[in-house]
């Protein structure tokens, strides 16, 4: 069995991110291993005036996204001791910048948590499934309950 050297654990800030995260800090301990969070702040579709979307306020969502999640990340990161250069905020692709992230940092396990979708969601893939086929790395995905 490989020991593991550095670990990613990808949020997405739903309430049960923190079980991801205890799972991923357990194995970090286990393994004596490094320990890096990331969050992904999914692409925004935008929006053409040239379609009739008339927005009735004026603010750059993006930024205001960015903003709050990198304060929510670094109050994850400083509750569970992760030094702020193993602290990823990233804009695009969750499946995509999860796998990136990982690739140009060395890991060797990304923990992300998996909802078990069924049906449609099945259908369209999910961030976990997404970073178990594209990881060149191992991925452990934490079953979250349903609320």
């Amino acid at each position: 069995m490989s020991t593991y050297k550095h670990l990613l654990v990808a949020v997405d800030f739903y309430e049960q991110c923190e079980d991801i995260i205890n799972k991923a800090k357990a194995l970090a301990t286990i393994y004596d291993a490094k320990l890096s969070i990331l969050h992904v702040v999914d692409n925004l579709p935008t929006f053409d005036p040239g379609y009739g979307a008339d927005l009735a306020f004026n603010m750059d969502l993006t930024a205001e996204l960015m903003d709050s999640s990198k304060k929510r990340l670094a109050v994850l990161a400083n509750t569970h001791q992760i030094p702020a250069n193993c602290v990823w905020l990233e804009m695009g692709s969750p499946k995509a910048e999860i796998v990136r992230i990982a690739d140009e940092n060395e890991v060797d396990l990304i923990v992300v948590g998996s909802h078990g979708r069924h049906g449609l969601a099945l259908l369209l893939g999910s961030t976990a499934n997404g970073v178990l086929h594209h990881a060149n790395c191992d991925v452990l995905a934490v079953r979250l309950k349903a609320d």
